[in-house]
Formats: structure tokens, C-alpha cells, sequence
């Protein structure tokens, strides 16, 4: 069985209104929130393996920010296409991971992160920023998600819910 964390971006400054979309930081709210979800991750014993963020800011800072907090000493890895992607790629980067890898994290931005929920487990889900949900995929091999991908939602949590 495979694990997969799926992080919505916590919440982003619209400050500054000349910066490309792209290059937009985390607001204070964000600042905030996003370790108290890597605490969250830390405390459930669900550090991941490998961590793959999209190119922009926001994700970045969360996915950074994340990380520290719940301990994670492994890779970041830096995945330019989930920028706005659909789940679609989300599905192709999680099926092109090492079968070693048993619990991974994906950050990213909506829609694509809560159709990527739906598309694994067939619930629809309001997923706000910095929303963490915890899918366990029936998947033996990570490339078994280009078949028919069963997942189930454990648990999701929202920030403002906790």
C-alpha cells in the first residue's frame, strides 16, 4: 500500500499586485499555518519519504516550512509542472516515484489539488489553503495509478478546523 499527503499551499500575500502570480509569498495567516501542519504531520507519524513541491513561491515557503517542523531531513524535491497542474500530472509525477518510496507528500495549488483528491478516492472535498489530506492508495506500485487509482481518504484537515 502507498501513502500520499496532499498539501494545498498555505495561504498567499496578494501585497503586492505587480508580482507575476507565480512569485507570490505567504501572508502572515500562511507564515502560521504552515508549520502548524508539518507539527500536525510529525504528531500523526506521517513524515514522508520524499517531498515533490511545485516551482512557485507559496508551495515552496509551505513546503519548506513543513518540513521543518515535522523533521524531515530528506529530499525537496522541486517539481516545476505541478505549478497550477491538473491531477493529471500529479498522477504522472507519483507514478514515475522509485516502488521504495512508501510514503510521499505532493505540494501544490487548487483546483488541481482537490480534483486530485476526488480523482483518487471519489469524494469531492472543500480543500482551503494549507488543507492536508491523507490518502491510502490500494496501489502496490506507484505506476499502478494509471489503472483504475482506489484510494481512501483517512483523514483531512483544514487549518481553521483544528
Amino acid at each position: 500500500m502507498k501513502t500520499v499527503l496532499i498539501l494545498r499551499h498555505a495561504k498567499s500575500s496578494w501585497k503586492h499586485p505587480d508580482l507575476d502570480d507565480h512569485d507570490r509569498p505567504l501572508n502572515k495567516r500562511g507564515l502560521r499555518d504552515a508549520p502548524r501542519m508539518g507539527r500536525l504531520i510529525e504528531e500523526a507519524g506521517l513524515v514522508p519519504e520524499l517531498i515533490c513541491s511545485s516551482s512557485a513561491t507559496r508551495a515552496l515557503t509551505t513546503a519548506r516550512r513543513v518540513a521543518e517542523a515535522c523533521g524531515y531531513d530528506g529530499e525537496l524535491r522541486v517539481v516545476p509542472e505541478l505549478y497550477l497542474a491538473a491531477p493529471e500530472t500529479y498522477v504522472d509525477v507519483l507514478a514515475a516515484l522509485p516502488d521504495g518510496l512508501e510514503r510521499v507528500m505532493l505540494v501544490g495549488h487548487n483546483p488541481g489539488m482537490a480534483d486530485l483528491v476526488a480523482t483518487l478516492t471519489g469524494g469531492e472535498e472543500r480543500f482551503p489553503t494549507a488543507a492536508l489530506a491523507h490518502v491510502r492508495l490500494s496501489a502496490e506500485r506507484w505506476d499502478d495509478l494509471y489503472g483504475v487509482p482506489r484510494g481512501t481518504l483517512i483523514e483531512l484537515w483544514r487549518p481553521k478546523e483544528l
